[in-house]
């Protein structure tokens, strides 16, 4: 059974099937700067394009909402998913971008996937232009792996990775 993995006091990943924020999701999903950075087209998505992916990500990895502490409320401010070839991360809500909530997130799903003894990580791609996102995962170690028509793909060796 999936937990709530705390990551510090005002950061946690929630279980995707343990809360509903698709309505707060979409309004990310609408901005197509963002779109832009996760599937490099500026087209916003529909209720049904965002089901579709997220019932995919929820079938081929462990699907997280991104909840920060404000105020004393959990606010859901991005998603993110582990699995074994890939790990689509996103900081949706614009307040919460830029702060290295990403890289957090980050190191907790280096720590999960090495309680799950898995072996690597691996980021299908990086966009260029998302330099931001680049830093972080090499930050942490990723290192690049291949070129794609429109960035990068990374990798990450688990075996020799300390924490």
């Amino acid at each position: 059974m999936k937990q709530i993995i705390q990551i510090d006091s005002s950061l946690r990943l929630v279980p995707y099937f343990l809360a509903d924020h698709r309505d707060v999701a979409l309004t990310w999903y609408q901005d197509v700067d963002l779109v832009e950075l996760v599937d490099g087209v500026r087209s916003p998505y529909s209720v049904k394009k965002l089901n579709a992916m997220y019932s995919y990500l929820e079938k081929h990895g462990d699907l997280f909402w991104i909840e920060y502490r404000e105020k004393g409320e959990w606010l859901p401010i991005g998603d993110v998913t582990l699995s074994l070839e890939n790990i689509p991360i996103v900081i949706g809500n614009p307040t919460y971008q830029h702060q290295g909530l990403g890289c957090k997130v980050l190191r907790a799903l280096i720590d999960l996937a090495q309680q799950k003894g898995w072996k690597q990580l691996k980021v299908q791609e990086i966009y260029t232009f998302n330099r931001i996102s680049r830093r972080c995962f090499e930050s942490l170690g990723f290192v690049e792996s291949g070129s794609t028509e429109k960035g990068t793909s990374l990798l990450l060796n688990l075996d020799s990775y300390k924490i």
